[in-house]
């Protein structure tokens, strides 16, 4: 019964939907082609200063976590819909501006000096706007359409990984710099004007917000999920799923990829792709293998508990891990074949893809449907800031291992990772009431 209403109600036939999901469309290609674009761009006008890369990234990072608990608080006080066009209003205005200043004003350094305002500035918006729009949806679709909601997102989210990269490769190449930002302006821009006409019903804060009330309200964000010790024992998986697999697509591939293929004598396919192309098809098949996970579940209905059926899937996750890990080990470090390791990578890869939209959309929509609306942006906010700063951390610890130990542990320590983390939630009564 629940399959069959799920089909007749598709959640496209929701009008805020549609409008959510094309404004997020639009705003999240435009950003794609931004970061594309402005770190290459800080590189060409800086000699290649990969110092000045790091630090604009590190700046912008910082930004975005310091704000992002502020946007938690706003997000659970105003309308959310209103939060969000008005971000990315003054995103693309923002970036239409820079833009006119660097034409007006042609030194690389004036430049770099507009990209690093800029880059702060944007993601201090975007640490406000991220918490209000991770918390809309239960407020304009029905509960049980949350997790078909979250597949189309993330479909969305794969077929720009996919194809973003490329578009962005092509237009960085073909245009003018001043142009393509002048683009994602643009972006921005429509996206705002979509989001204009988002309608819900909203009950105002009696409470003027201040300072005071704003620590409060942080305050009140963690003291809640205190008092939630579910929801509380699988945020804590997240965070621990978000820490392992970092070194593995951020540290573990481009390492591969620099030095073991690059290194190789010959490899498959070499005479169609190079060892950076390698990494690209990487990135695709995962990306393929992600968004048909996502589609399967966009058409299923979703269950009343997620928790047991999320850690079985976390399990399977960890087994193929450690096939990947003992298959660098027996193929690259032993050199046996290059090859076989490659083809290994590529099912593996398909198969975490497709294991990561089981595992994380069923987290999301459990996420939206346990907590209360009124606290979901300072939750959402919370689960933020732990997933963006366990990145570095996890980055950093990553390139210690590998630096000092080599690949091999450090795959093992990834699988060793996960396979706890799945016991853990197996064995939790916690993660089995979600």
């Amino acid at each position: 019964m629940d399959g069959r209403i799920e089909k007749m109600e598709n959640v496209f036939r929701n009008r805020n939907f549609r409008l959510v999901f094309f404004g997020a469309l639009v705003s999240e290609l435009g950003a794609l082609l931004y970061n594309f674009a402005v770190s290459f761009y800080i590189l060409e006008i800086s000699g290649n200063s990969a110092f000045l890369q790091g630090l604009y990234l590190a700046l912008c990072g910082a930004a975005m976590l310091v704000f992002t608990p502020v946007g938690g608080v706003l997000g659970d006080r105003y309308h959310k819909g209103k939060i969000m066009f008005i971000c990315d209003f003054l995103k693309g205005g923002m970036i239409i501006l820079a833009t006119v200043l660097m034409l007006l004003f042609k030194e690389p350094d004036i430049h770099i000096v507009i990209l690093f305002v800029l880059g702060i500035l944007g993601n201090i918006v975007s640490g406000i706007f991220n918490p209000a729009s991770g918390a809309l949806f239960p407020h304009i679709v029905k509960e049980e359409q949350l997790q078909q909601a979250n597949s189309y997102f993330t479909i969305k989210s794969s077929l720009e990984s996919i194809a973003g990269v490329i578009l962005a490769g092509i237009m960085y190449a073909a245009l003018q710099v001043h142009v393509l930002f002048f683009f994602v302006g643009i972006c921005f821009v429509a996206s705002g004007v979509s989001e204009m006409f988002i309608r819900y019903e909203h009950k105002p804060s009696p409470e003027k917000l201040t300072m005071k009330l704003a620590f409060r309200d942080m305050k009140e964000g963690v003291s809640y999920l205190r008092t939630k010790k579910a929801l509380l024992a699988l945020l804590a998986a997240i965070l621990f799923i978000n820490f392992f697999i970092t070194p593995v697509t951020g540290n573990f591939i481009p390492y591969f990829v620099k030095t073991d293929l690059a290194a190789a004598p010959s490899y498959l396919l070499d005479s169609i792709l190079t060892p950076e192309l390698w990494y690209s098809a990487l990135s695709v098949i995962i990306g393929i293998s992600s968004l048909l996970g996502a589609a399967i579940l966009s058409s299923r209905a979703q269950k009343e508990k997620c928790g047991f059926a999320t850690a079985v899937k976390l399990c399977v996750f960890a087994v193929v891990m450690v096939a990947v890990t003992v298959c660098y080990y027996i193929f690259v470090e032993r050199g046996t074949s290059i090859n076989g390791f490659l083809i290994t990578l590529c099912l593996g890869g398909f198969l975490m893809g497709f294991l990561l939209s089981y595992i994380n959309i069923p987290i999301n929509t459990a996420v939206m449907r346990t907590v209360e609306r009124d606290k979901l942006s300072k939750v959402t906010s919370i689960i933020s800031i732990g997933a963006q700063g366990m990145i570095p951390i996890a980055s950093m610890l990553a390139g210690i291992i590998l630096q000092g130990l080599g690949v091999t542990p450090l795959l093992a320590v990834c699988s060793a990772g996960f396979a706890v983390t799945a016991v853990l939630m197996l064995l939790s009564r916690h993660i089995r009431e979600m």
